[in-house]
């Protein structure tokens, strides 16, 4: 028996022996159902709330980009030191 057709030979029996999964998972693909609305029952918020929250967040991003790049500088620095000492 010639090695390709040994190949084809096992291609053909673990095809054989392979589960058919699109008939196993047919009825299991999830999703959200086409006639349910997605519903939100957020609380109003006044300008002065949403403006407090805007600045709240941006002072919070601030501080993380302080954090970032203080640690990319000692990180330079760290590497810098150790390549030329």
């Amino acid at each position: 028996m010639p090695p390709g057709e040994s190949m084809i030979s096992a291609l053909k029996s673990n095809k054989s022996v392979m589960l058919d999964k699109s008939r196993r998972f047919r009825k299991t693909l999830g999703g959200y159902g086409k006639n349910r609305k997605t519903e939100y029952n957020l609380p109003k918020a006044t300008p002065q709330q949403l403006r407090a929250i805007r600045q709240k967040i941006k002072k919070e991003n601030q501080i993380l980009w302080l954090k970032v790049i203080g640690l990319f500088i000692v990180i330079i620095v760290t590497l810098g030191w150790m390549l030329f000492a």
